[in-house]
Protein backbone atom coordinates (compact mmCIF):
# COMPACT_ATOMS: atom_id res chain seq x y z
CA UNK A 1 0.00 0.00 0.00
CA UNK A 2 1.33 3.63 -1.04
CA UNK A 3 2.03 6.03 1.96
CA UNK A 4 -0.69 8.32 0.32
CA UNK A 5 -3.46 5.56 0.58
CA UNK A 6 -2.42 4.29 4.03
CA UNK A 7 -2.78 8.06 5.15
CA UNK A 8 -5.82 8.08 3.48
CA UNK A 9 -7.19 5.30 5.57
CA UNK A 10 -5.70 6.63 8.53
CA UNK A 11 -7.64 10.06 8.19
CA UNK A 12 -10.54 7.98 7.31
CA UNK A 13 -9.90 6.16 10.59
CA UNK A 14 -9.67 9.04 12.60
CA UNK A 15 -12.57 10.41 11.17
CA UNK A 16 -14.60 7.60 12.26
CA UNK A 17 -13.19 7.88 15.95
CA UNK A 18 -13.96 11.35 16.36
CA UNK A 19 -17.60 11.12 15.06
CA UNK A 20 -19.98 10.79 17.60
CA UNK A 21 -21.50 7.42 18.62
CA UNK A 22 -25.40 8.39 17.36
CA UNK A 23 -23.10 9.40 13.88
CA UNK A 24 -21.60 6.04 13.62
CA UNK A 25 -25.36 4.49 14.44
CA UNK A 26 -26.70 6.80 11.65
CA UNK A 27 -24.13 5.34 8.94
CA UNK A 28 -24.66 2.45 10.01
CA UNK A 29 -28.51 2.69 9.50
CA UNK A 30 -28.31 4.33 6.08
CA UNK A 31 -25.98 1.58 4.84
CA UNK A 32 -28.68 -1.27 5.92
CA UNK A 33 -30.24 -3.13 2.98
CA UNK A 34 -33.48 -2.71 4.45
CA UNK A 35 -33.57 1.06 5.42
CA UNK A 36 -35.66 2.40 2.71
CA UNK A 37 -38.51 -0.03 3.76
CA UNK A 38 -37.56 0.97 7.41
CA UNK A 39 -38.38 4.51 6.56
CA UNK A 40 -41.58 3.93 4.90
CA UNK A 41 -42.65 2.11 8.23
CA UNK A 42 -41.79 4.68 10.84
CA UNK A 43 -43.67 7.13 8.44
CA UNK A 44 -46.77 5.05 8.39
CA UNK A 45 -46.40 5.17 12.15
CA UNK A 46 -46.11 8.61 12.15
CA UNK A 47 -42.47 8.92 13.69
CA UNK A 48 -43.82 7.08 16.82
CA UNK A 49 -41.03 7.92 19.55
CA UNK A 50 -40.99 4.64 20.83
CA UNK A 51 -42.37 1.75 18.62
CA UNK A 52 -43.27 -1.60 19.56
CA UNK A 53 -41.99 -4.01 17.34
CA UNK A 54 -43.48 -7.18 16.50
CA UNK A 55 -42.65 -10.58 14.43
CA UNK A 56 -45.85 -12.62 13.32
CA UNK A 57 -48.31 -12.88 10.36
CA UNK A 58 -51.98 -12.68 9.74
CA UNK A 59 -54.24 -15.19 7.15
CA UNK A 60 -57.59 -13.93 6.22
CA UNK A 61 -59.36 -16.96 3.79
CA UNK A 62 -62.63 -16.87 2.69
CA UNK A 63 -64.81 -19.25 4.57
CA UNK A 64 -66.88 -20.91 1.34
CA UNK A 65 -64.14 -21.01 -0.71
CA UNK A 66 -60.59 -21.66 1.05
CA UNK A 67 -59.19 -18.55 -0.86
CA UNK A 68 -56.55 -16.14 0.62
CA UNK A 69 -57.78 -12.96 0.42
CA UNK A 70 -54.71 -11.06 2.15
CA UNK A 71 -51.75 -12.80 3.48
CA UNK A 72 -49.19 -10.63 5.60
CA UNK A 73 -46.24 -12.26 7.15
CA UNK A 74 -43.13 -10.07 8.94
CA UNK A 75 -40.46 -12.50 6.87
CA UNK A 76 -39.45 -9.72 4.05
CA UNK A 77 -40.06 -7.01 6.50
CA UNK A 78 -35.93 -5.48 7.84
CA UNK A 79 -34.95 -7.19 10.55
CA UNK A 80 -38.10 -9.80 9.98
CA UNK A 81 -40.32 -7.62 12.23
CA UNK A 82 -42.78 -4.96 12.16
CA UNK A 83 -43.28 -1.90 14.39
CA UNK A 84 -46.20 -0.40 15.36
CA UNK A 85 -47.49 2.74 17.28
CA UNK A 86 -46.92 2.48 21.18
CA UNK A 87 -50.03 4.37 21.83
CA UNK A 88 -48.83 6.68 24.78
CA UNK A 89 -51.31 9.54 25.27
CA UNK A 90 -48.26 11.13 27.50
CA UNK A 91 -47.11 14.06 24.94
CA UNK A 92 -43.74 14.28 27.02
CA UNK A 93 -43.27 10.46 26.23
CA UNK A 94 -44.38 10.10 22.52
CA UNK A 95 -46.01 13.20 20.70
CA UNK A 96 -46.80 11.35 17.47
CA UNK A 97 -49.15 9.09 19.30
CA UNK A 98 -50.37 12.26 22.09
CA UNK A 99 -51.50 13.56 18.81
CA UNK A 100 -53.49 10.66 17.51
CA UNK A 101 -55.01 9.95 21.05
CA UNK A 102 -55.89 13.78 21.59
CA UNK A 103 -57.76 13.83 18.12
CA UNK A 104 -59.85 10.45 18.77
CA UNK A 105 -60.84 11.69 22.49
CA UNK A 106 -62.01 14.99 20.59
CA UNK A 107 -64.06 12.87 18.40
CA UNK A 108 -64.99 10.60 21.31
CA UNK A 109 -66.36 13.47 23.10
CA UNK A 110 -67.78 15.39 20.18
CA UNK A 111 -69.95 12.18 19.43
CA UNK A 112 -71.52 12.14 23.08
CA UNK A 113 -72.37 15.96 22.11
CA UNK A 114 -73.47 16.11 17.94
CA UNK A 115 -73.99 12.27 17.24
CA UNK A 116 -71.98 10.64 14.92
CA UNK A 117 -69.70 7.46 15.34
CA UNK A 118 -72.66 5.55 16.13
CA UNK A 119 -74.41 7.71 18.20
CA UNK A 120 -77.66 9.68 17.09
CA UNK A 121 -77.61 13.22 16.12
CA UNK A 122 -80.69 13.66 19.00
CA UNK A 123 -78.37 13.72 21.96
CA UNK A 124 -77.67 17.54 20.80
CA UNK A 125 -81.03 18.41 21.99
CA UNK A 126 -80.74 16.60 25.23
CA UNK A 127 -79.77 18.79 28.71
CA UNK A 128 -76.17 19.19 28.76
CA UNK A 129 -73.62 20.80 31.16
CA UNK A 130 -70.23 21.09 30.90
CA UNK A 131 -68.84 20.87 34.60
CA UNK A 132 -65.78 21.62 37.12
CA UNK A 133 -65.32 20.31 40.09
CA UNK A 134 -61.80 20.92 42.13
CA UNK A 135 -60.02 19.96 45.08
CA UNK A 136 -60.42 21.86 48.51
CA UNK A 137 -57.65 24.11 49.56
CA UNK A 138 -54.90 21.68 51.74
CA UNK A 139 -53.23 25.59 52.59
CA UNK A 140 -52.48 28.77 50.38
CA UNK A 141 -50.30 28.67 47.81
CA UNK A 142 -48.79 31.54 44.99
CA UNK A 143 -51.49 32.68 42.28
CA UNK A 144 -51.30 34.63 39.09
CA UNK A 145 -54.64 36.81 38.81
CA UNK A 146 -54.26 39.03 35.48
CA UNK A 147 -52.11 41.50 36.53
CA UNK A 148 -53.57 41.76 40.31
CA UNK A 149 -51.36 40.84 43.19
CA UNK A 150 -50.98 37.54 44.31
CA UNK A 151 -53.12 37.22 48.36
CA UNK A 152 -52.89 41.06 49.61
CA UNK A 153 -53.14 41.58 52.98
CA UNK A 154 -53.40 45.38 54.80
CA UNK A 155 -52.43 43.65 58.08
CA UNK A 156 -49.58 41.69 56.90
CA UNK A 157 -49.20 38.73 59.26
CA UNK A 158 -47.25 35.90 59.62
CA UNK A 159 -48.42 32.16 60.31
CA UNK A 160 -46.92 30.26 63.28
CA UNK A 161 -43.84 29.36 61.60
CA UNK A 162 -42.88 33.08 61.18
CA UNK A 163 -43.64 33.29 57.35
CA UNK A 164 -45.80 36.16 55.60
CA UNK A 165 -49.41 34.77 55.09
CA UNK A 166 -49.92 37.15 52.41
CA UNK A 167 -48.15 38.08 48.89
CA UNK A 168 -48.33 41.73 47.21
CA UNK A 169 -46.60 40.01 44.41
CA UNK A 170 -48.19 40.24 40.73
CA UNK A 171 -47.20 36.79 39.30
CA UNK A 172 -47.72 35.69 35.88
CA UNK A 173 -48.93 32.59 34.60
CA UNK A 174 -45.28 31.20 33.89
CA UNK A 175 -43.81 32.41 37.22
CA UNK A 176 -42.25 29.50 38.53
CA UNK A 177 -43.66 30.71 42.75
CA UNK A 178 -47.37 29.75 40.73
CA UNK A 179 -48.45 26.88 42.58
CA UNK A 180 -46.08 27.13 45.52
CA UNK A 181 -47.12 26.82 48.94
CA UNK A 182 -46.61 30.24 50.75
CA UNK A 183 -45.41 28.40 54.10
CA UNK A 184 -44.46 24.36 53.32
CA UNK A 185 -44.84 23.73 57.15
CA UNK A 186 -48.35 24.78 57.23
CA UNK A 187 -49.37 22.83 54.26
CA UNK A 188 -51.32 19.91 54.29
CA UNK A 189 -49.53 17.67 52.88
CA UNK A 190 -50.95 14.29 53.81
CA UNK A 191 -54.16 15.80 53.69
CA UNK A 192 -53.29 16.56 49.64
CA UNK A 193 -52.09 12.88 48.83
CA UNK A 194 -54.95 11.39 50.47
CA UNK A 195 -57.63 13.46 48.42
CA UNK A 196 -56.09 12.28 45.50
CA UNK A 197 -55.95 8.54 46.43
CA UNK A 198 -59.64 9.05 47.69
CA UNK A 199 -60.53 10.83 44.42
CA UNK A 200 -61.80 8.17 42.10
CA UNK A 201 -63.76 7.00 44.91
CA UNK A 202 -65.20 10.06 45.41
CA UNK A 203 -66.24 11.01 41.56
CA UNK A 204 -68.37 7.57 41.80
CA UNK A 205 -70.43 8.45 45.02
CA UNK A 206 -70.66 11.77 42.78
CA UNK A 207 -72.64 10.02 39.98
CA UNK A 208 -74.65 7.87 42.50
CA UNK A 209 -75.40 11.36 44.42
CA UNK A 210 -76.01 12.75 41.30
CA UNK A 211 -78.95 9.93 39.90
CA UNK A 212 -80.00 10.41 44.22
CA UNK A 213 -80.94 13.95 43.22
CA UNK A 214 -82.46 13.60 40.14
CA UNK A 215 -84.77 11.50 41.36
CA UNK A 216 -85.65 13.25 44.87
CA UNK A 217 -86.25 16.62 42.71
CA UNK A 218 -88.30 14.46 40.30
CA UNK A 219 -89.90 13.16 43.05
CA UNK A 220 -89.31 9.56 42.43
CA UNK A 221 -87.24 7.04 43.93
CA UNK A 222 -83.58 6.19 42.92
CA UNK A 223 -84.80 2.72 41.71
CA UNK A 224 -87.27 3.50 39.10
CA UNK A 225 -85.26 7.13 37.94
CA UNK A 226 -83.61 4.21 35.49
CA UNK A 227 -87.06 3.91 33.53
CA UNK A 228 -87.08 7.35 33.09
CA UNK A 229 -83.74 8.49 32.45
CA UNK A 230 -79.80 7.48 31.84
CA UNK A 231 -77.09 9.93 33.03
CA UNK A 232 -74.31 9.81 30.85
CA UNK A 233 -70.90 11.22 31.24
CA UNK A 234 -67.22 11.92 30.10
CA UNK A 235 -64.80 13.11 32.47
CA UNK A 236 -61.27 14.44 31.97
CA UNK A 237 -58.60 15.04 34.75
CA UNK A 238 -56.33 17.65 34.93
CA UNK A 239 -53.31 18.72 37.09
CA UNK A 240 -53.65 22.67 38.61
CA UNK A 241 -50.23 24.59 39.29
CA UNK A 242 -50.13 23.83 42.88
CA UNK A 243 -50.00 19.51 42.16
CA UNK A 244 -53.78 19.00 42.62
CA UNK A 245 -56.06 17.16 40.38
CA UNK A 246 -59.36 18.94 39.15
CA UNK A 247 -62.14 17.17 36.69
CA UNK A 248 -64.12 18.39 33.83
CA UNK A 249 -67.13 16.53 32.93
CA UNK A 250 -69.63 16.86 30.52
CA UNK A 251 -72.68 15.40 32.17
CA UNK A 252 -75.98 14.83 29.69
CA UNK A 253 -79.59 13.16 30.31
CA UNK A 254 -81.01 10.74 28.12
CA UNK A 255 -83.72 8.45 27.81
CA UNK A 256 -84.20 5.13 29.20
CA UNK A 257 -82.87 4.02 26.17
CA UNK A 258 -80.09 5.62 26.21
CA UNK A 259 -78.67 8.72 23.59
CA UNK A 260 -81.14 6.98 20.65
CA UNK A 261 -84.20 8.03 23.11
CA UNK A 262 -85.17 11.75 24.46
CA UNK A 263 -85.19 12.69 28.14
CA UNK A 264 -88.73 12.53 29.62
CA UNK A 265 -90.00 16.75 29.28
CA UNK A 266 -89.43 17.85 33.38
CA UNK A 267 -85.22 16.92 32.73
CA UNK A 268 -84.58 20.54 32.10
CA UNK A 269 -81.00 21.86 32.10
CA UNK A 270 -81.77 23.71 35.21
CA UNK A 271 -82.76 20.78 36.91
CA UNK A 272 -79.51 18.79 36.00
CA UNK A 273 -77.47 21.84 36.99
CA UNK A 274 -79.03 22.15 40.70
CA UNK A 275 -78.63 18.69 41.11
CA UNK A 276 -75.24 19.01 40.01
CA UNK A 277 -74.55 21.85 42.60
CA UNK A 278 -76.35 20.23 45.26
CA UNK A 279 -75.15 16.84 45.08
CA UNK A 280 -71.30 17.86 45.07
CA UNK A 281 -71.86 19.74 48.10
CA UNK A 282 -73.20 16.62 50.05
CA UNK A 283 -71.17 13.81 48.52
CA UNK A 284 -68.20 12.92 50.53
CA UNK A 285 -66.15 9.62 51.00
CA UNK A 286 -63.53 8.47 54.31
CA UNK A 287 -60.40 7.56 54.19
CA UNK A 288 -58.71 4.29 56.21
CA UNK A 289 -57.96 5.20 59.84
CA UNK A 290 -54.82 5.87 60.57
CA UNK A 291 -52.99 7.04 64.49
CA UNK A 292 -50.82 9.24 61.86
CA UNK A 293 -53.84 11.22 59.99
CA UNK A 294 -56.77 9.70 61.77
CA UNK A 295 -59.81 9.03 59.58
CA UNK A 296 -60.25 12.09 57.05
CA UNK A 297 -63.20 13.30 55.19
CA UNK A 298 -62.94 13.62 51.27
CA UNK A 299 -65.01 16.24 49.97
CA UNK A 300 -65.32 18.39 46.31
CA UNK A 301 -63.28 21.81 46.74
CA UNK A 302 -65.52 25.03 46.87
CA UNK A 303 -65.01 26.39 43.51
CA UNK A 304 -67.54 24.46 41.68
CA UNK A 305 -68.71 25.01 38.09
CA UNK A 306 -71.85 23.85 35.78
CA UNK A 307 -71.92 25.58 32.19
CA UNK A 308 -75.02 24.41 29.82
CA UNK A 309 -73.14 23.32 26.36
CA UNK A 310 -74.70 25.03 23.42
CA UNK A 311 -75.11 24.57 19.92
CA UNK A 312 -71.87 25.17 17.54
CA UNK A 313 -74.07 27.56 15.89
CA UNK A 314 -73.41 30.72 18.60
CA UNK A 315 -70.22 32.29 17.65
CA UNK A 316 -69.69 34.38 21.06
CA UNK A 317 -66.38 33.99 22.03
CA UNK A 318 -67.58 33.15 25.28
CA UNK A 319 -70.17 30.29 24.80
CA UNK A 320 -69.71 26.66 25.56
CA UNK A 321 -69.71 24.99 22.94
CA UNK A 322 -70.40 21.46 21.48
CA UNK A 323 -66.62 21.78 19.48
CA UNK A 324 -64.93 24.26 22.08
CA UNK A 325 -65.55 21.36 25.05
CA UNK A 326 -64.23 18.46 22.96
CA UNK A 327 -61.50 20.39 21.83
CA UNK A 328 -61.20 21.30 25.67
CA UNK A 329 -61.35 18.02 27.01
CA UNK A 330 -58.80 16.62 24.00
CA UNK A 331 -56.23 19.02 25.15
CA UNK A 332 -55.59 17.69 28.39
CA UNK A 333 -56.30 14.28 27.88
CA UNK A 334 -52.33 14.46 26.36
CA UNK A 335 -51.56 16.13 29.54
CA UNK A 336 -49.87 14.39 32.61
CA UNK A 337 -48.58 15.57 36.40
CA UNK A 338 -44.85 15.95 34.15
CA UNK A 339 -47.01 19.27 32.42
CA UNK A 340 -47.47 20.28 36.09
CA UNK A 341 -43.63 20.05 36.77
CA UNK A 342 -43.36 16.92 37.99
CA UNK A 343 -42.74 13.44 36.45
CA UNK A 344 -44.36 10.81 34.48
CA UNK A 345 -42.25 7.43 35.53
CA UNK A 346 -42.93 5.60 38.44
CA UNK A 347 -40.83 6.03 41.42
CA UNK A 348 -38.93 2.74 42.77
CA UNK A 349 -37.20 4.02 46.30
CA UNK A 350 -37.09 7.41 48.15
CA UNK A 351 -33.67 8.03 46.80
CA UNK A 352 -35.46 8.46 43.62
CA UNK A 353 -37.58 11.36 45.08
CA UNK A 354 -34.58 13.35 46.43
CA UNK A 355 -32.77 13.16 43.12
CA UNK A 356 -36.05 13.89 41.20
CA UNK A 357 -36.11 16.90 38.57
CA UNK A 358 -39.29 18.48 40.61
CA UNK A 359 -39.84 21.79 42.73
CA UNK A 360 -39.27 21.26 46.25
CA UNK A 361 -43.58 21.73 46.48
CA UNK A 362 -43.88 18.31 44.45
CA UNK A 363 -40.62 17.02 45.72
CA UNK A 364 -42.93 17.12 49.51
CA UNK A 365 -46.07 16.01 48.34
CA UNK A 366 -44.18 12.50 46.68
CA UNK A 367 -42.42 12.26 49.81
CA UNK A 368 -45.44 12.00 51.56
CA UNK A 369 -47.34 9.73 49.71
CA UNK A 370 -43.82 7.34 50.50
CA UNK A 371 -44.26 7.62 53.64
CA UNK A 372 -48.09 7.33 54.05
CA UNK A 373 -47.67 4.47 51.79
CA UNK A 374 -45.62 2.66 54.46
CA UNK A 375 -48.55 2.69 56.86
CA UNK A 376 -50.46 -0.91 56.63
CA UNK A 377 -53.41 0.73 57.77
CA UNK A 378 -53.42 2.80 54.29
CA UNK A 379 -51.84 -0.17 52.17
CA UNK A 380 -55.24 -0.33 50.69
CA UNK A 381 -54.23 2.77 48.76
CA UNK A 382 -51.17 1.58 47.22
CA UNK A 383 -49.76 4.94 47.73
CA UNK A 384 -46.19 4.42 46.98
CA UNK A 385 -47.03 2.74 43.68
CA UNK A 386 -48.46 6.35 42.64
CA UNK A 387 -45.96 8.49 44.47
CA UNK A 388 -45.09 9.92 40.84
CA UNK A 389 -48.95 11.07 40.12
CA UNK A 390 -48.77 12.39 44.05
CA UNK A 391 -51.31 9.87 44.79
CA UNK A 392 -53.66 10.01 41.63
CA UNK A 393 -54.68 6.39 40.35
CA UNK A 394 -56.93 7.21 38.41
CA UNK A 395 -57.25 7.37 34.98
CA UNK A 396 -57.07 10.31 32.74
CA UNK A 397 -60.54 9.78 31.15
CA UNK A 398 -63.88 7.91 31.92
CA UNK A 399 -66.61 7.75 30.53
CA UNK A 400 -69.99 6.19 31.34
CA UNK A 401 -70.55 2.70 28.53
CA UNK A 402 -73.66 4.64 26.83
CA UNK A 403 -72.08 8.39 26.34
CA UNK A 404 -70.81 7.81 22.56
CA UNK A 405 -68.49 5.66 21.20
CA UNK A 406 -65.33 4.45 22.04
CA UNK A 407 -60.95 4.38 21.55
CA UNK A 408 -61.49 0.42 20.04
CA UNK A 409 -64.44 1.24 17.74
CA UNK A 410 -61.92 4.15 16.35
CA UNK A 411 -58.87 2.91 16.17
CA UNK A 412 -60.62 -0.20 14.70
CA UNK A 413 -62.63 2.34 11.60
CA UNK A 414 -58.69 3.41 11.09
CA UNK A 415 -57.07 0.27 10.78
CA UNK A 416 -59.48 -0.67 8.19
CA UNK A 417 -59.40 2.58 6.28
CA UNK A 418 -55.15 2.35 6.14
CA UNK A 419 -55.54 -0.99 5.25
CA UNK A 420 -57.74 -0.33 2.39
CA UNK A 421 -61.35 -1.60 3.69
CA UNK A 422 -60.06 -4.96 5.65
CA UNK A 423 -63.58 -4.99 7.60
CA UNK A 424 -65.39 -4.87 4.22
CA UNK A 425 -63.81 -8.57 3.59
CA UNK A 426 -66.13 -9.94 7.04
CA UNK A 427 -69.52 -9.52 4.92
CA UNK A 428 -68.17 -12.73 2.63
CA UNK A 429 -67.70 -14.96 5.34
CA UNK A 430 -63.65 -14.87 6.45
CA UNK A 431 -61.76 -16.59 9.06
CA UNK A 432 -58.29 -14.93 10.16
CA UNK A 433 -55.40 -16.65 11.65
CA UNK A 434 -53.19 -14.39 13.08
CA UNK A 435 -49.65 -15.56 15.41
CA UNK A 436 -47.77 -12.88 16.73
CA UNK A 437 -44.82 -11.60 19.05
CA UNK A 438 -42.91 -9.13 21.15
CA UNK A 439 -39.67 -8.76 19.84
CA UNK A 440 -38.72 -5.23 20.75
CA UNK A 441 -39.01 -1.86 21.64
CA UNK A 442 -38.00 1.71 21.17
CA UNK A 443 -35.05 3.11 18.33
CA UNK A 444 -31.70 3.43 18.37
CA UNK A 445 -29.99 6.81 18.62
CA UNK A 446 -30.14 7.11 15.09
CA UNK A 447 -33.69 5.53 14.42
CA UNK A 448 -34.98 8.47 17.31
CA UNK A 449 -33.25 11.36 15.54
CA UNK A 450 -35.16 10.54 12.50
CA UNK A 451 -38.60 9.18 13.88
CA UNK A 452 -38.48 12.83 15.54
CA UNK A 453 -37.49 14.57 12.23
CA UNK A 454 -40.25 12.92 10.90
CA UNK A 455 -42.75 13.45 13.21
CA UNK A 456 -41.70 17.13 13.20
CA UNK A 457 -42.69 17.33 9.70
CA UNK A 458 -45.76 16.06 9.76
CA UNK A 459 -46.40 18.29 12.69
CA UNK A 460 -45.73 21.39 10.19
CA UNK A 461 -47.65 20.17 7.18
CA UNK A 462 -50.81 19.93 9.81
CA UNK A 463 -50.12 23.29 10.80
CA UNK A 464 -49.57 24.34 7.18
CA UNK A 465 -53.02 22.85 6.18
CA UNK A 466 -54.31 24.29 9.11
CA UNK A 467 -53.38 28.12 8.14
CA UNK A 468 -54.58 27.69 4.53
CA UNK A 469 -57.72 26.38 5.45
CA UNK A 470 -58.03 29.65 7.32
CA UNK A 471 -56.82 31.81 4.97
CA UNK A 472 -59.15 30.06 2.27
CA UNK A 473 -62.43 30.83 4.80
CA UNK A 474 -61.11 34.57 5.18
CA UNK A 475 -61.22 34.74 1.75
CA UNK A 476 -64.43 33.22 0.70
CA UNK A 477 -65.75 35.52 3.11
Amino acid sequence: MSDEARRSVLNEAERLRLLSSTERDLIRLVHEPGYPRWLEQIKSIGGCAHPIYLTGHTTTHDVQTGEVLRHYDTSDEPGGRMPVRCRNRRETRCAPCSYLHAGDTFQLVRSGLLGGKGVTDGVRHHPRLFVTLTAPSFGPVHRARDGAACRPRRDGGVCEHGRPVGCGQRHTDTDSAVGQPLCRDCYDYPGHVLWHASAGPLWNRYCRTLRRHLATAAGITQTRLREHLTVSFAKVAEYQKRGAVHFHAVIRLDGPDGPSSPPPPWATTDLLSDAVYSAAQQVEVHTPYSPATGERVIKWGAQIDAHPIRSDAFTETSAVTDSAVAAYVAKYVSKSVGDSGGIDYRIKDFDSIRLAPVNAHLRALMAACWRLGGLSELAALNLRAWSHTLGYRGHVLTKSRQYSTSYGALRAVRADYQGGGLLALEDRGTVTESAWRYVGSGHSPAEADIAYGIAEDLANLREIRRDMIAEGWKYAA
